[in-house]
């Protein structure tokens, strides 16, 4: 890996440990409340007192920006945490079904990756209607297709690699040599798409949560301060750039990471 690659992965890593440090310990960074209002000091731009300035209501944007890391973050994760465990289970087993049913549940995973993930997300949403949770399951459900296919190829690649078709000539049983040494290489090989993952599903739930189907106010949350600054980009940028910056951020770190690690995963990293 060259030395523009290291300094930039380096750089990618960093940010990732600062948001991390955000979402788990907020109060260390910003010790103000976020959902403290003072009129007398709305709209401020970015001072000594309130470094990321003040929203229509006088909360601080810095506090607020990281005090949202949690629920911004923490979406993403459990939308591509429950993505990778559905992938991993109907991926397997479509892998080992007999082949009408492998064929069936193909062409179901086709028409569902022909739309964009964020439509999908948008259409269940707006079936089980806003709210966190929903969310989630939304983003979550959005994912599953990439997760069930790629979990699909690895299965069917893995189940006649020469390491299994050893096992079972030492007189391993099938399902525990399935166990043994398919699904972990499944596992793995959708571990690595899920760092790519992420910065997707987080990305998808701070669109959701801007067009106002995720949290309510006043809950610190990126995409939600970002639809609350719209109206007033003119007069106050600070409102909704901070936490743009902050989606952005967190998004394209996890991307680099995630190619980094898919990268040496292919054996063409070093």
């Amino acid at each position: 890996m060259s030395i523009g690659r290291r300094v930039l992965l380096g750089t990618a890593v960093l940010i990732l440990a600062v948001i991390a440090a955000a979402a788990l310990v907020p109060d260390l960074i910003a010790a103000q409340d976020p959902l403290q209002t003072d009129v007398r000091a709305a709209l401020q731009a970015p001072n000594a007192a309130h470094p990321f300035g003040t929203d229509q209501s006088g909360r601080d944007v810095l506090s607020r920006v990281v005090h949202g890391a949690g629920r911004s973050v923490g979406i993403g994760l459990l939308a591509t945490g429950l993505a990778l465990a559905v992938g991993l289970l109907f991926g397997t087993l479509a892998g080992i079904a007999p082949r009408p049913v492998d064929i069936a549940a193909m062409r179901i995973t086709d028409v569902l990756l022909a739309f964009p993930e964020f439509l999908v997300a948008l259409i269940v949403v707006a079936v089980l209607g806003p709210g966190p949770v929903n969310v989630a399951v939304a983003v979550t459900l959005a994912a599953v297709p990439v997760y069930v296919r790629m979990g699909r190829v690895q299965t069917r690649t893995l189940a006649v690699a020469e390491h299994v078709e050893a096992a079972r000539i030492l007189g391993v049983p099938p399902g525990r040599a399935f166990l043994r040494h398919v699904v972990p290489g499944v596992l793995g090989s959708l571990s690595v798409l899920a760092t790519i993952g992420i910065g997707s599903s987080i990305l998808a739930a701070a669109g959701l949560s801007f067009l106002g189907l995720g949290p309510a106010e006043p809950a610190p949350e990126w995409g939600l301060m970002l639809a609350g600054g719209r109206n007033v980009l003119g007069q106050a940028w600070w409102i909704s750039v901070f936490p743009g910056a902050a989606i952005t951020l967190t998004v394209v770190s996890a991307t680099i990471v995630g190619r980094v690690l898919r990268a040496r995963a292919e054996g063409r990293g070093s």
